[in-house]
């Protein structure tokens, strides 16, 4: 198999194209059908109702240019299985968000359901060798790779709390992603991370502030589920490992940022850590001042940063590769600390 630079970017092109058509239609089903997000909770920020289904376009998108690239390409029967466990997972729960968008799910079922998909997809990936990290232990395997797509899913989904804030940053690591697995010749990483970049910078044409439509936790598990796959699958084959393996977390480590911050005050405050509220980034940083676009552009800096540090190491990783990572450590120390310190409430 050869995909061609041109070819990646047209994959980037049509799924952009087809998620930004597919929005207008599905933004206008939800308003029909009232699917909207109501400005009636505590932790809304929205003044206005706004329509969810942005996810179904995101995930349609998605599912679409990835098929419709294998039907055309000579690689049908190579390729087709290992993207299915990647999209097939991620539809998955997709689905259980749609249905948590439209009526509502308690926690524990959903906390269920993307540990029974984390197991899945942890015995795949180890069971057929596809694991990049080996740590000599099929157990600690399986269990580290439960607890990242676990861990990502719910990071993401706890991210999507801010007009444009989850699309541009999940834009920003997927294109970090296709850089390094382009570069390592990972081809379908490459593909699927271009697919997925192009179709959450679609959706921010309408999900931008102010937002005309929100993906919901449709699009935010989908999302969810889909790059922490390709993150686990990716293999920056440096030396040493850890800094190869260091790369990852960096790749999405603005929402693994405000995962930490939102968990630790809601433990500290004697709450549930799956209760909402205006504790996440975005309202601090709201809370010093910044516009919600401001605070979108702030937190796709701070990640296209992080984005940056990983491939100074990954590209320089003889000389520049260990600080690079103690940097980036050092760096997302200090903005825990920083947001840390905003108040987590008006």
């Amino acid at each position: 198999m050869s995909i061609s630079l041109t070819e990646y970017i047209f994959l980037f092109v049509i799924s952009f194209s087809i998620c930004g058509i597919l929005t207008f239609p599905l933004r206008n089903l939800a308003i029909k059908l009232s699917l909207m997000d109501l400005p009636n909770i505590e932790r809304k920020t929205q003044k206005e109702p706004v329509p969810y289904l942005g996810g179904v376009a995101i995930a349609l998108s998605i599912t679409i240019v990835t098929y419709g690239a294998i039907y055309f390409s000579d690689y049908t029967k190579t390729t087709f299985p290992l993207i299915s466990y990647a999209l097939l997972p991620a539809a998955v729960l997709g689905l259980m968000g749609l249905i948590d968008d439209i009526k509502g799910l308690p926690a524990l079922p959903r906390l269920i359901a993307q540990t029974a998909v984390g197991i899945l997809v942890a015995l795949f990936l180890v069971n057929r060798d596809l694991q990049v990290f080996a740590f000599g232990s099929q157990l600690v395997n399986d269990v580290i790779v439960v607890l990242w797509i676990v861990a990502i899913c719910n990071s993401i989904n706890f991210f999507d709390n801010l007009d444009g804030g989850a699309a541009g940053t999940i834009a920003v690591s997927t294109f970090g992603i296709a850089l390094i697995a382009g570069n390592q010749g990972q081809e379908l990483i490459t593909a699927l991370a271009c697919v997925t970049c192009g179709a959450t910078v679609g959706f921010l044409l309408w999900n931008k502030s102010p937002a005309k439509i929100y993906m919901g936790d449709t699009g935010a598990l989908f999302l969810g589920v889909l790059v922490g796959i390709l993150t686990i699958r990716l293999n920056p084959g440096i030396a040493p490992q850890f800094n190869s393996m260091a790369i990852l977390p960096m790749l999405l480590a603005v929402p693994i940022l405000d995962t930490c911050i939102a968990v630790f005050s809601r433990l500290r405050r004697g709450i549930s850590p799956f209760t909402g509220g205006k504790d996440h980034l975005s309202h601090r940083l709201m809370r010093k001042g910044f516009s919600k676009r401001g605070s979108a552009y702030c937190l796709w800096g701070m990640q296209a940063s992080f984005v940056g540090i990983a491939l100074v190491v990954y590209f320089f990783s003889t000389r520049l590769g260990t600080p690079g990572v103690v940097l980036a450590g050092l760096y997302w120390l200090g903005a825990f600390v920083w947001f840390w310190r905003i108040p987590s409430s008006d």
